[in-house]
């Protein structure tokens, strides 16, 4: 690629800076690096940055392709009008997912700062980077949990026989009815489907390793009961792994993501394999795509596609600004957008495929539908999926498999979680010396996430994580989205964000992405709220219906995240200049004068620093040719950025 001729003079030091020193600083690769230069040393030299952008496409990746990708979406697919779901999956995804995906990276990345300090856009809606804040704080904690119980039936798994395989063990009941017992076959097992069917006492060994065993579940989510040892220190090795992976923030995670990022697609690639191979898994397979048009009407259908949209891309959580944060300025995170967006997606509906076929081998062995053996959630992972990999040769292999990649498809997105909450806070305090002891920043969050995750791990922990995932990270993430959209486009304006737009990629947003930011992705995101509210219905869990209490709990952890906008928008207002309220008003939304690019150097238009005449009378640096500098450099070309775009030459002031 053909780098543009740099003027002489154009890239001069400072003016306080020794004469000596500035033609080095020119042409020296450091923090202010010109787009398109290779260079090894961070660009912002405070902060840091990716080693190279692999890193944070493949974090990015990590962080929104998650358990849910596999255990939800497959079986939301099915539910929903198997193939006919894919229409308004992908029509949210265009309209929804990629252009609020898009915003948030390049709202992080553009200012160089988290989830917190990006709002020096507009400083009253602060309180939405707390918010982001308290439900990456919650998701973090009940998520590592799940983790936990990956790592357990991973070591379990390691042994001859798995324990859920038969009924003969001591935590079975007389009501437990394995599919492997006694060597059932040919007739017996059709006997022993009907017999399944007649019965709703029968259980399988697999549910009740998981519920009397792994859980030792007890009656009632206010019955705490014991903790379960072995959980609790899965729980603890879970929290190391994410520590040592975070030691060096993003230049110690942007390494382990090479393999956490790209492992899961073997192991997909495996199972998927295994499993098209076995009798009866083009039923499951057909099942899962089989298309219902007649749903594609159903409102409903298109209230589970926007969702699954916008949870799985991990909007509003915090983790895409932070992450987009740690890019270099000039970075196209309009093409990382798509990428990111379209992989996700993918590889959701390539899990379905994995999750389907295995099902459809289990529910022809057994000789029913394969709706009575699919599931999601929880009893997919391991209860559903678990007693299939019993039916296969050399199972213990299989389920080590599976359940690693459900360790690596947690980690990816624990990662980009604790990272959201220790870059706001030290992007907060922002002094030298919390910059220097991130490690024991990221330390203390890792212990106080581990204390309190504690209580999960109890007999009653079952209840209590899924009362977090159902209230916690629901409806209040759509209202976080919808506010953040409405403050960038309408409070600090959209051709402000435009402009700030051009001015780092080298190109304004697309047409489509400018429409959908200021109308249709908030009205879609309007539309998930309306669905949400419509269609709530109260938490269970199997047959166990949570109490009054316990739900209102689950509102109140929703609502402790919600609430943080209105409380710091009064206390900013409060705190502002002016004589009347409108006045205050206008103070506070206006933005701050640190609001930019972090970098002097990037720092170019409007965001320029202004200087007096009094002060350029005491340059002691000056070209030796002044017109000729300046006539050079209006006439240099533009300058090629790393995405293949033009930009102009930043400011050297």
């Amino acid at each position: 690629m053909r780098r543009a001729a740099r003027p002489h003079g154009a890239a001069l030091g400072p003016p306080m800076g020794p004469p000596a020193e500035a033609p080095r600083a020119a042409v020296s690769p450091q923090n202010g690096t010109v787009p398109g230069e290779r260079s090894k040393r961070d660009e912002n030299l405070q902060r840091g940055n990716w080693g190279n952008q692999i890193e944070f496409v493949l974090t990015s990746v990590g962080y929104a392709v998650g358990l849910g990708n596999v255990w939800r979406f497959p079986y939301l697919c099915y539910r929903n009008g198997g193939g006919a779901f894919m229409f308004p999956y992908f029509i949210m995804l265009v309209f929804c997912g990629i252009p609020l995906f898009f915003m948030e990276l390049s709202f992080g990345q553009f200012a160089s700062q988290g989830c917190l300090g990006v709002w020096r856009v507009s400083p009253m809606f602060k309180g939405v980077g707390y918010g982001m804040m308290v439900v990456s704080t919650y998701i973090g904690i009940y998520y590592n949990v799940v983790i936990c119980i990956a790592f357990y039936y991973f070591f379990v798994s390691m042994t001859r026989v798995l324990p859920w395989t038969y009924c003969s063990n001591t935590w079975n009941t007389p009501d437990c009815a394995g599919v492997l017992d006694g060597n059932v076959s040919g007739s017996a097992a059709l006997n022993l489907t009907h017999l399944l069917n007649a019965s709703q006492k029968r259980t399988s060994p697999s549910e009740e390793y998981w519920r009397r065993y792994v859980l030792n579940l007890s009656d009632d989510i206010g019955n705490l009961g014991e903790v379960r040892l072995p959980l609790l220190g899965c729980l603890g090795v879970s929290w190391v792994v994410v520590f040592l992976c975070l030691i060096k923030g993003v230049k110690s995670s942007g390494k382990v993501v090479y393999f956490t990022a790209t492992f899961p697609y073997v192991v997909l690639t495996i199972l998927f394999v295994r499993g098209i191979t076995l009798e009866g898994a083009v039923h499951g397979i057909t099942y899962y795509l089989t298309p219902q048009w007649d749903r594609i009407l159903d409102a409903k259908v298109w209230g589970d596609a926007a969702s699954q949209i916008f949870y799985s891309l991990g909007c509003a959580w915090g983790g895409l600004i932070t992450m987009a944060s740690y890019n270099k300025f000039h970075n196209n995170c309009y093409r990382d957008s798509i990428i990111i967006s379209i992989t996700n997606c993918a590889t959701s509906v390539y899990a379905g495929f994995v999750i389907f076929s295995i099902l459809g081998f289990m529910a022809n062995h057994l000789g029913v539908d394969v709706s009575k053996v699919a599931d999601h959630g929880p009893g997919l992972a391991f209860v559903a999926y678990p007693e299939a990999l019993t039916l296969l040769p050399i199972s213990p292999l299989w389920s080590i498999l599976f359940f690693f990649m459900l360790i690596l498809l947690g980690l990816g997105t624990q990662f980009c979680l604790l990272e959201t909450l220790v870059t706001a806070i030290v992007d907060e305090v922002g002094n030298e010396w919390i910059i220097r002891r991130k490690t024991f920043v990221t330390l203390g969050v890792a212990v106080a996430g581990f204390l309190l995750g504690v209580p999960l791990t109890t007999q009653a922990g079952i209840y209590w994580l899924l009362l977090m995932d159902n209230y916690a990270a629901s409806f209040s993430l759509v209202i976080i989205s919808c506010i953040m959209c409405v403050a960038i486009m309408y409070i600090y304006g959209h051709h402000n964000y435009f402009k700030d737009i051009e001015m780092m990629l080298g190109f304004p947003p697309p047409i489509f992405f400018q429409i959908c930011w200021r109308f249709i992705s908030p009205a879609i995101i309007f539309f998930i709220l309306v669905f949400t509210v419509i269609q709530y219905q109260p938490i269970s869990y199997n047959d166990y219906v949570y109490p009054t209490w316990a739900i209102s709990i689950g509102f109140l952890m929703a609502l402790s995240s919600v609430i943080c906008i209105p409380i710091y928008a009064i206390y900013k207002v409060c705190c502002s200049e002016g004589d009347t309220l409108l006045e205050r008003l206008k103070n506070a939304t206006k933005a701050s004068k640190d609001w930019g690019p972090a970098l002097a150097e990037h720092r170019s238009g409007r965001y320029a620093p202004a200087f007096s005449p009094s002060t350029e009378c005491h340059l002691e640096v000056q070209p030796l040719h002044p017109e000729k500098a300046w006539s050079e450099a209006a006439a240099a070309p533009p300058v090629q950025g790393s995405n293949g775009s033009a930009h102009s030459q930043d400011s050297r002031l």
